[in-house]
């Protein structure tokens, strides 16, 4: 891990006029970005590729071994092409790199060599050297894969901001799943999922107890003429009964709360969810402009693997 980290933090003074080159090229380029490699830096370059795609830098892999063996004609005229090489000097790397050149496309290496054939023959070098691999033999490719990794996220992160890539631009991309559901899930469309438990402010206690229990909430909305004037939840329930004894008299304006939390109907759950945890609470209004639209429990968001 110690190995690693510090080949990480070795590569920051290579954060240099290529890297911001290849940034500015990329980011200007009607083309993709064909990433290519052999072994270890293959599956390296399948990572990047992913990362690519999903920030808005379209891309696609190329298997270097592949490659000379007719998967070069994916290439089109716009593209660049990376080309990701521990040594730079591999039999496919230095078959590759020269057909690449021949192409006319913009040739970016990723090497750990400054001497290769890789080195040489490219437009712009992102350079990930490393000292020594985590392997005790110094063998199998753990530090210089990983500096691979790193260099990779940082252009894909540069190449985000550059293009100003924000939130909108990732939900695009990321519709399924967790992550997708956090930026783009409506927490209106959670509340459309729950029954709309509301009864009025001089109704009884039982009949508040049974509306909670009927709708599984843990609350309901008090309302006076359609309007909002508080909320009963399970725990006022249980502080209504250490208070009082005679229940007969007690009617839901007496025991619920004033001013219960509120967000708008198309404020994103996620941002929902933010303000359930500062004011600890479980549930909250949703709101149609001045109108109660429905409740959103914090199961609803546990159950769409918000939270």
């Amino acid at each position: 891990m110690q190995l690693e980290a510090q080949a990480i933090l070795g590569l920051i003074p290579n954060i240099n006029d290529d890297f911001n080159r290849a940034v500015e090229i990329i980011a200007e380029s009607e083309g993709r970005v064909i990433v290519t490699g052999v072994g270890k830096s293959a599956i390296i370059a399948q990572k990047i590729v992913a990362t690519f795609n999903s920030t808005g830098t379209p891309s696609i892999f190329m298997h270097a071994g592949d490659a000379i063996h007719g998967d070069l004609g994916m290439i089109q005229k716009n593209d660049i092409v990376i080309c990701i090489s521990k040594s730079g000097s591999t039999p496919e790397i230095k078959v590759l790199a020269p057909l690449l050149k021949q192409g006319g496309n913009l040739l970016i290496g990723m090497v750990g060599s400054l001497n290769s054939d890789l080195a040489k023959l490219a437009d712009l070098i992102l350079n990930t050297a490393v000292e020594k691999e985590a392997c005790p033999h110094n063998l199998a490719p753990t530090t210089s894969t990983t500096a691979q990794l790193a260099m990779g996220d940082a252009l894909a992160i540069c190449l985000l901001e550059t293009k100003n890539f924000n939130e909108d631009d990732f939900a695009k991309y990321h519709p399924g799943g967790a992550l997708g559901k956090r930026l783009y899930l409506k927490v209106g469309e959670l509340a459309l999922k729950n029954k709309k438990p509301e009864i009025e402010k001089f109704a009884s206690v039982k009949d508040v107890i049974l509306e909670i229990s009927q709708n599984r909430l843990g609350s309901v909305v008090i309302v006076d003429k359609d309007e909002v004037i508080g909320i009963i939840t399970d725990g006022d329930i249980r502080r209504m009964l250490e208070k009082h004894t005679n229940l007969l008299h007690l009617k839901a304006s007496d025991i619920m709360s004033t001013n219960p939390k509120k967000v708008d109907k198309n404020i994103l759950a996620f941002d929902a969810l933010q303000i359930m945890k500062e004011n600890n609470i479980t549930q909250i209004l949703v709101m149609d402009q001045d109108k109660y639209f429905g409740i959103v429990h914090l199961h609803d968001l546990l159950q769409e693997g918000i939270i």
